[in-house]
């Protein structure tokens, strides 16, 4: 039976069955990332009668917007109008939206609906077990992780094979989702070999799932070996339907893993909970991004975008804005990272992790820093806890490439006039601590990866101490909005959505990585390469 005709038959009662800070972002409708965001604030703000209104003429210049259809049911719901709330669930199914938007909810904004026959008739009809992902996360040379969602609390077996038949199965383990993790959960693996792709698969009751994607990982390269991999990175991602195909062209580079440095989502709202769900569960949806990170390890930081709104700062209290340890926590429920900061005592999304020889040190450059702004002595971006332990991972890494990731370029001028302090530019006193102890450390092999600016490109940081640092950008993966290329750069793009690709090679004598720029449309654009050679002395 069709969607259409279950839901007409709903509707005739034919069927039946059985038992922050200021939230800049709020009003602003020029980017289609922000439109639908806001009004599920504004319903939330019992705004729901002028959030019906603005999408009704939003439908009719764009009579298949999914997500204007998506918001006329909170809204309908909020207001008590259920049967309405229904139309427009048929509706958007018909037009092709996957049923889990309504399982996800946020769910305290559709209670009333699913308490109707009509909700529970489609929902033992549609739903599948497992709504977002599955997502690869944290992986290592001798396990992985992945992430999932499901629609009540479930137990999920996560069975790995290396044969796509799964004739055999060399390994399996299991994990039960909770309503305080927002029905999440993240299940790990052992005793996997290094590089070496496997298959995964889901159960649920003894079932097998289907879930979006391709389900494989390949295992990382082990400390010492001499191989070629890539890894690919990028931010500002803001939810835009027609730049979503971007997680297709990523695919196709089939790298060893993603970097996510900031600005992924875009929620700019820390003190309304069903806004920031609202922004990952709209991403999460969406087919491009399923296949494409159902067999691609994901490692990600958030930026202002994701953790508060335009250019904010957390303080260097733990818990003041009263709205950061929830953020982080949503932010958590989202991914499957290796760690997250220093756990309850030291909370935040800094974490490390390594690909054979080469070490990646991901900071979080929000919860901490002190206003942009404000001048005084030993003035942070990384809090003093934080900062320590980024000292103690560089200066004791082994590896033979190390990467420093920030969320905000480390670069002087990279963001024009008196914006600009929201990057380092800011926080030059702690960025010149950071980088004479690189220099007294004698640290070699080490360049940054940064986001934040819509665009990609490179340039070359002198100091007065040690080689010139390179740091390599980008962060306008799906965004609409541009920023200019710097004059003082190596070189930038920004005349379309693109990400950066490092290519690193391990088997020569002296070991090589590579920077390269790729375009939406897969055209490559500039490419840089670093010979382990040049990252050393002076």
């Amino acid at each position: 039976m069709t969607k259409k005709v279950i839901f007409s038959l709903l509707l005739a009662g034919v069927v039946s069955i059985a038992p922050a800070q200021k939230k800049k972002g709020i009003g602003k409708k020029n980017q289609y990332k922000k439109q639908n965001r806001d009004r599920i604030s504004e319903i939330v703000q019992d705004k729901e009668k002028q959030v019906e209104e603005y999408f009704l003429k939003y439908l009719k210049k764009s009579p298949d917007d999914l997500e204007s259809m998506y918001g006329l049911t909170l809204s309908y719901t909020k207001q008590g109008k259920i049967q309405d709330a229904v139309k427009y669930i048929q509706l958007s199914l018909e037009k092709g939206l996957d049923f889990s938007r309504y399982i996800a909810g946020p769910r305290n904004m559709l209670t009333a609906l699913y308490q109707t026959k009509e909700y529970k008739a489609a929902y033992a009809a549609y739903t599948k077990p497992v709504i977002h992902g599955p997502l690869v996360g944290s992986t290592g040379s001798d396990f992985t992780s992945v992430w999932m969602r499901t629609d009540k609390e479930r137990e999920v077996i996560l069975q790995v094979s290396d044969k796509q038949d799964f004739s055999s199965i060399i390994t399996e383990s299991k994990g039960t989702s909770s309503q305080a993790d927002d029905y999440t959960l993240v299940i790990k693996v052992n005793g996997l070999k290094a590089s070496k792709q496997y298959f995964y698969r889901l159960l649920v009751d003894g079932k097998v799932q289907e879930t979006r994607g391709e389900q494989k990982v390949k295992t990382f390269p082990g400390k010492g070996e001499k191989v070629k991999f890539s890894i690919v990175f990028g931010g500002g991602a803001g939810y835009t339907p027609q730049f979503e195909r971007m997680w297709d062209t990523l695919r196709s580079h089939n790298p060893t893993a993603m970097l996510l440095l900031g600005d992924n989502i875009y929620i700019d709202t820390p003190e309304i909970q069903e806004t920031q769900k609202y922004c990952y569960y709209r991403r999460q949806s969406r087919p491009e991004y399923n296949a494409y990170v159902a067999q691609t390890p994901i490692y990600a930081v958030y930026d202002d975008h994701d953790f508060g709104d335009n250019d904010c700062y957390g303080t260097p209290s733990k818990d003041f804005p009263s709205w950061k340890r929830p953020v982080l926590k949503t932010f958590q429920d989202n991914w499957a990272n290796p760690a997250y900061g220093g756990g309850q005592e030291n909370p935040g999304a800094w974490f490390s992790f390594n690909i054979g020889d080469v070490d990646f040190f991901l900071m979080d450059c929000r919860y901490y820093r002190d206003e942009q702004l404000e001048e005084k002595p030993g003035k942070t971006m990384l809090g003093e806890y934080q900062k320590a332990w980024l000292k103690d991972q560089i200066k004791n890494s082994k590896a033979k490439f190390k990467v420093l990731c920030s969320t905000v370029p480390m670069a002087y001028e990279t963001k024009p006039g008196k914006a600009g302090f929201d990057t380092w530019d800011g926080y030059k006193d702690e960025r010149n601590e950071i980088f004479n102890f690189l220099a007294e450390e004698n640290i070699e092999g080490l360049f940054i990866a940064s986001a934040d600016r819509h665009r990609s490109d490179a340039w070359l940081v002198e100091r007065p101490k040690g080689y010139a640092l390179h740091e390599f950008m980008s962060s306008r993966l799906t965004n609409i909005h541009t920023h200019a290329v710097q004059k003082n750069s190596l070189f930038g793009y920004s005349d379309k959505c693109s990400f950066g690709k490092l290519n690193f090679d391990l088997t020569k004598k002296d070991p090589t990585v590579t920077y390269e720029i790729f375009n939406i449309d897969n055209e490559k654009i500039h490419d840089l390469t670093l010979k382990l050679s040049q990252l050393k002395g002076k």
